[in-house]
Formats: C-alpha cells, structure tokens, sequence
C-alpha cells in the first residue's frame, strides 16, 4: 500500500485535478489519498469567519467567492449531468457552512469548535470531488476516525485510539480511497483541525497505521531544495535527506513539508517522497533513515526564517541563579509564545531568544512582568527587542565531527559584511543557526550556498565604471575566458551594472556581456554616479566588486563606502594610491578589517606583476632598500623612438595616436604619472610618503607645459626638438642612453631622466615595456628585475582581469 498527499496547490484549478487524477489512477497498487482545500480555501475560509464575528457584511461576499471557486472546477471537471448532481450535494455542504458564518454573524462571537468547523469545509469539498473524479474512489470521512485530546491546550492527535480507528476500517477500503486531510475530531465527536500543514500530518499517521511501504507529498516543487529558489536561482533539488535533515530544514522555513508528518513515518521508518505534481517526472527528494553525502558535499541544505525578533534579557545578576530559563520560558508559555531558536552566553549573564515578530510586544511585556523584582534591584539591567531580524541554518548529517563548517560558514558571512547577532548549534552537530538583519538575508544565504559549493559555481558580481578602451578589452576578455572559468575553476563572473559618463545599466541577476554596451547605450538610464552607487549597496549581492577603469577622481572618490559597504575594490585608476598618505592607509586598512579586497596591480606596469610580488616579500619579513624603475611605457616609447630622422615632437604625435599617452600628452610628460606609480610602490613598501615628498623633473621644460590647448603645446615643443637631439646625441657618443625614471633610496624618491652605460639593466629597455630593480635585505648583491610590457590597455585590462581573479579566489 501506498499513501500519496496532494496539497492545496495540487488541487488549485481543474488542470491540477487531472494532473492528479492520472497520477492516481496510474499507481500499481492499492493507494490511498490525502487531499488538501482548493489553494487558498482555508486562507478564505478563516477570513470569512473573522469577517463575520466583526459584524462585517463582508464574510458573505467571501463566502460566496469560495462557493463559486468551486462551482467553477465542477463545471471544468465534469459533463453537465454529473455535474449537476455533484452540486447538489455540493450545495449541501455550503449551505452548512453558511449557516454557520450566519450565526457567527449574528452572535458576533466565534468560539474555537465554530472557528475549526468553519476551516474544516475547504478539505471536506475537495476530497469529495477528488473522490467523484478517481474511477472506482472511495470517499473516507477523517473527522470520524482521526481523534485528538487536549494536551497542555492543544488539539493533539491520540495517536492510539486514531490507529485502533483505522486498523478496523482497513479491509473495507478498496483501491482508491480518499480521505480529507486536516480534519479530526475530538472525544466529544467535535470537530477539530491539525493545524498548518495538517494534511500532510493526516498522511503520515495513515502511512504508519497501514504500515505503507512509502509516504508521498505531491506538492508545487520538485523536492527539498538546496536553498530557497526564489531568492537564490542556482539552488537545486537534493536527492535524498534524512528524517533529521528533513525536520531541521522544515523548522527553519522550507515550507516542503510540515515537521510533525515526520515523526509516526520516522518511528516505522517509512520513507516518505517528495514530489511535484506538475513535474511528475522530476526524481524528486527521499526522506528515509540513510544518510548520504551528496556529491561529497558536507551539508545538505540552507534555510531561512524571516519577520523573526530577538529577544535578549541580560544583566549581572543572572550569573550562577537557578531557574532564570525557567521562569523566561514560562512567562513566553503563558501567552502562547514560540521559541524558535535559543542563544546563551556561557557567563551566564544574558539569555537571546528568536520568536515571531507578531508577538515581540507581548513577550517584552510579559518577560518585564516576571522579572521585575530583578530589573528594579538592576540585577537585570536591559531586556530588549530586535526586530526585522531573520535566522539562517545550514543542516547536514555530514556536519557531525567534521572540523571547519563553522570556520567557512562565518567567514564567508564576515568577507561579506554580515554582522551576527546570536548564534545556536545543537550537540547533534546536525545544525548551526545564525541571526542576522532581515536586509542581510539574502545576501547571507548566497554567501553560506557558495561557500559550500552547493551551487555548481561560484560567481562574482561586477559594477563596472568605464567604457573605454580598457573597459571594453575588460569585457571581450570575461566573454573569451567564461568557458574556462566555469569549467576549471567552477567560476562565473556576472556583470551586474556598467556606466560612463553618459549612462548606465543595473541588473542584479546579471546583464547579457555579449551585448552589453549596445545595451546601455539603448536601455541606460541617465548616468548619476551617487545613485549607482546606491544601487550597490542595497542589492547587498555576495561578492560583490567595483571594477573602475577610468583616471577619474570622482569614481575613486566612492571607494571608501563601496568597501565599507563590503564591496571589494578593482582599479586601474591611479587616483585613489597615489593621493593623501591618510586616505590610502585608511582604504587599504577597511579592507584588511572587512576582510575584503582593494586591489590596484594595474596602477603600476600595466599587466606587469610588480605590486603582488612586492607585497609578498615585505609580508614575509623582508625590507626594501631601494627601487629603481622605468615606469612609463609611453614616455620609454618615446626615448626609444625618436632618432635623427624622427624628431621629439613628431614621436609625442605618434606616441598619442597610438593611444601610449593620455589624450593630453602633457599628462605624461609633466612626469606626474611616473610620481603616482614610486609613489604607490613605496608605500607597498613601507614608506609613508606624499606626492610633496618626491622630486621630479618634467620630460620636456616646464614653458612648455603651459600651453592653453593640446594644438598649442605641439606646436610649440617642436622648438625643444633641437635641444632634446643633440643631448640624445651627446649621449650616444659615450655610449649611453637616455631613460626617464624613478628611484626610492633611503626614504627618498626621485623622477626625471638618467644616463645609463651598456652594462646597466635599463640600457637594452625597448619599446614601451618597464623595468624595475627591487633592492631589499634579502635582494642585497643582485635586486629582484621585473620586466615586460608596461603600457597599452589590452595589458591593462589583463592586470584588472587578474586583479578581479583574485577576488573571486579569496
């Protein structure tokens, strides 16, 4: 024998009925079925009845939704003749119910037995329509064999007389019987209900009294999901959990199932089946005693309860004093107050408890009642509420024993700026639970999914600022590499926003890259820097980053609340290094205290890795002595380039065409640029200097910097053409070449042009490329040389590309 429960969404439209109805009538072997209210009856139904014991008219318009909701899926469901018949009897019960919503109406007063009557019509209707519809059904009446006793002040299933009922009723059913879930009856033969989720509960006390060889829930998904679907789309089904893993995920919101259906298939262990009914041919979840690793992973699930508070009673004079749970629980009890999750400092001094934020001010009020003698001795000095909370739990039988779940759990909550506020594991190990802000939650439960690999990848989230060159070599470079990411390294990288100076384009689920700039030329919204940057932060999306390819100051400007706001930092705009000694300790110390990123390899050799490798030896103790370095490919370019036949102001010319230079070539030869980079690599290593604080000698003389336009300055540098020639020349002479470069030697920076023999590093420095020679404690006799291609925005958005790589990889 096998027990199938269909809940109400099974039974919502005509449709649904016949998706169940050949669901039934396809099983092997005898079954019996528990049916659930049309999809939002019951809701209905309550309402009415509250309507109706306010005095408001409204309770028969209600009413007669219901009723004509119903007429409705007969009508669809069966020809006219049999239809009519069904509602004839149809007919009989509503008339039922509508004398009572009447003499509710007319008393003004609804007692427990009139309200549980009222909500026991949704299942009594649809079971008997589902039970007209199955060829050969029978209809059973629950009410009549399922009974319930009152225990501490509640309707509880007597779970030995009910079995007793139905063993006597077992030979007389026949193939198909449906019964309606939710509905008992107590000693008395009043009617009662089971509560949310009853029908699932009437389903599993069936299955264990007919010792079923498997427990079905016909529900809207298709099993227990890794996490909630709707808030976390990469979620997937799990295949198997076990009765525990089910109970603890259902207690913290998978609304799957209702946890008390676990229990009398538990003590019998009956699997029980999770399964969609609109998706029949989904596997589904099975729920057994077994535990299983899926694909290795150490936990099964994550779930979340939202509109919770946290209650906290704290003071000093709680400390070693017996019975103080005790009396809190109580007071709770007294009003009917749920604890869902229990938090205690091992001092002793304050007791955190998580309850529905409904009943906060009843809790606080109660809780202040009892203890009152202490708060006025201020042996008790703060008992507060915190409310728009929410608890996320992960859960797996996989957990137990097993070193470093919580360590990854709480980091991945601390990379991403989520503060917790109380925290709970059980001895089992099967649970670990967490507070956290209700603003926060969605962030968190992306972040615990991911940290688990429960997802198949891991996925970064980039708001891009720029759309030059840079920015769109960036883009061709994510679309060429996404294959490859996702296959070896399990990584996607999502653009979620990009703008310019123009316009710009969010989307939190991620914008289409191969279209992405024609997109936001066509979609974008007005560019508004502040608003982006708003947008952000309240999409709190995991893993988040700023990647900033412009030279902008303003873009550099937000920096500091992106990575307060746990947004990690990407930039190739030199800005933010390279200005006030205080701002860039201040950038670089929240990011180190968030434990995010701030990641600036490109300000300094394009692609070339100069600042990770530095990074590396003064973390491993070592000091550095002195730099010496070329650090501008388009200023290198030029002394390489002109020679008798191609004058200064001719190679400036070519060097800005080429796109070496800024569009205001002046930029670079000001020298300004090569300041920023020693600047930023002495600070890399150690030294706490200004931009003051370094001398430097422009490329060209400063008259000509002072030029009114671009036009202006190239045409007036053809007259130093001469002068630069002939010391080039001069050089040549003695054998050695011009090179403009910085140095950092004993706390003391310098930029400007260098004569350097063969035998020197930066003799045979061609093209654009870069050169620097680290000299540490470690480098004394022969300095560390990195060198390479130091210019040109393919390398650049090679560096940023890395740089982003490296976030992801944290």
């Amino acid at each position: 024998m096998k027990v199938l429960k269909f809940g109400g969404t099974s039974v919502g439209s005509s449709d649904s009925f016949l998706k169940v109805k050949k669901i039934v009538e396809s099983q092997p072997e005898q079954v019996i079925v528990v049916v659930s209210a049309v999809g939002g009856v019951t809701d209905a139904l309550i309402s009415a009845a509250v309507l109706a014991e306010q005095g408001n008219q409204e309770c028969f318009d209600q009413y007669s939704e219901i009723k004509e909701k119903h007429y409705k899926i007969i009508g669809e469901l069966f020809p006219l003749d049999v239809a009519r018949n069904i509602k004839f009897k149809v007919d009989q019960l509503f008339e039922e119910l509508s004398t009572i919503i009447k003499g509710v109406f007319m008393l003004k007063e609804m007692t427990y037995k009139s309200k549980a009557i009222i909500s026991s019509y949704g299942e009594r209707v649809s079971s008997f329509l589902l039970s007209e519809l199955i060829e050969g059904a029978s209809l059973i009446e629950s009410q009549h064999l399922i009974v319930t006793d009152k225990i501490f002040g509640r309707d509880t299933v007597d779970l030995e007389r009910t079995e007793d009922n139905l063993k006597k009723i077992k030979d007389s059913l026949g193939q198909v019987s449906v019964f309606p879930g939710f509905i008992a009856s107590n000693k008395k033969k009043e009617v009662t209900t089971l509560g949310r989720g009853g029908s699932d509960y009437t389903a599993a006390i069936l299955a264990a009294a007919y010792d079923a060889s498997i427990l079905e829930i016909w529900t809207d998904v298709n099993g227990f999901m890794t996490a909630d679907p709707k808030i976390i789309s990469r979620s997937y089904c799990i295949d198997s959990l076990t009765y525990s893993e089910a109970m603890e995920l259902s207690h913290f919101g998978a609304k799957v199932i209702f946890p008390p259906t676990i229990l009398p298939v538990y003590k019998k262990n009956i699997p029980i089946l999770i399964k969609n009914t609109f998706n029949p041919e989904a596997t589904g979840t099975l729920i057994s005693g077994e535990a299983k690793v899926a694909n290795g992973k150490k936990i099964k699930g994550i779930s979340s309860v939202k509109d919770v508070s946290l209650l906290t009673v704290q003071g000093i004079g709680m400390i070693g004093v017996t019975g103080i749970a005790m009396r809190l629980f109580k007071s709770l009890a007294t009003k009917d107050i749920n604890v869902i999750l229990i938090s205690q400092a091992s001092s002793e001094n304050s007791i955190s408890l998580v309850i529905d934020t409904a009943a906060a001010d009843s809790a606080i009020r109660m809780v202040k009642k009892e203890f009152a003698p202490e708060i006025a001795l201020n042996q008790i000095n703060n008992v507060s509420v915190e409310t728009d909370m929410a608890i996320i739990a992960i859960v797996g039988e996989n957990m137990k024993r097993t070193t470093g779940i919580s360590g990854t759990l709480f980091e991945s909550m601390g990379k991403n700026g989520i503060n917790i506020f109380a925290i709970a594991q059980g001895a089992s190990e099967l649970n670990i639970s967490f507070v956290v802000k209700d603003k926060d939650l969605k962030k968190g439960l992306n972040a615990a999914h991911e940290a688990f690999f429960l997802s198949q990848y891991a996925v970064v989230n980039l708001f891009l600022v720029g759309t030059g060159t840079v920015g769109k070599m960036l883009i061709e470079k994510i679309i060429s590499q996404t294959e490859k990411l996702a296959q070896q390294h399990r990584l996607k990288i999502r653009v979620a926003g990009i703008t310019n100076s123009r316009k710009m384009l969010l989307e939190p689920q991620g914008l289409n890259v191969k279209t992405l700039f024609a997109d936001l030329m066509e979609k974008g919204d007005k560019a508004n820097l502040a608003v982006y940057k708003e947008h952000i932060v309240q999409y709190n999306l995991s893993n988040s980053v700023l990647v900033d390819c412009t030279a902008n100051a303003s873009v550099a400007s937000v920096y500091q609340s992106m990575l307060e706001s746990n947004v990690s930092v990407v930039t190739a705009n030199k800005i933010a290094s390279s200005s006030k000694y205080e701002l860039y300790q201040k950038l670089k110390s929240t990011a180190l205290n968030k434990g995010i990123k701030f990641l600036f390899e490109t300000n300094v050799g394009a692609g070339l890795p100069i600042i990770a490798p530095l990074n590396s030896m003064v973390m491993s103790g070592d000091k550095i002595l002195k730099l010496e370095a070329v650090l501008s490919g388009s200023l290198n370019f030029i002394v390489n380039t002109v020679n008798q036949h191609k004058p200064l102001s001719e190679v400036i010319l070519e060097a800005k065409n080429k796109g070496f230079t800024e569009p205001d070539p002046r930029i670079d030869l000001s020298g300004i640029d090569v300041v920023r980079k020693i600047l930023i690599l002495a600070r890399e290593s150690g030294y706490p200097m200004e931009q003051s604080d370094i001398d430097v000698i422009p490329f060209v003389p400063q008259k000509y910097m002072e030029a009114e336009s671009i036009e202006q300055f190239m045409e007036n540098i053809k007259e130093h053409d001469a002068a630069f020639e002939e010391y080039r020349n001069a050089l040549t002479a003695k054998g050695k070449k011009l090179r403009y470069a910085a140095k950092l030697e004993d706390g003391k920076a310098t930029v400007g042009f260098i004569e350097v023999a063969s035998e020197h590093p930066f003799y045979d420095l061609e093209g654009s490329n870069n050169i620097i020679l680290i000299n540490s404690e470690h480098y004394k006799e022969h300095p560390m040389q990195i060198k390479g291609y130091g210019a040109g925005a393919e390398v650049t958005a090679a560096g940023v590309f890395g740089d982003i790589i490296k976030v992801a990889n944290q």
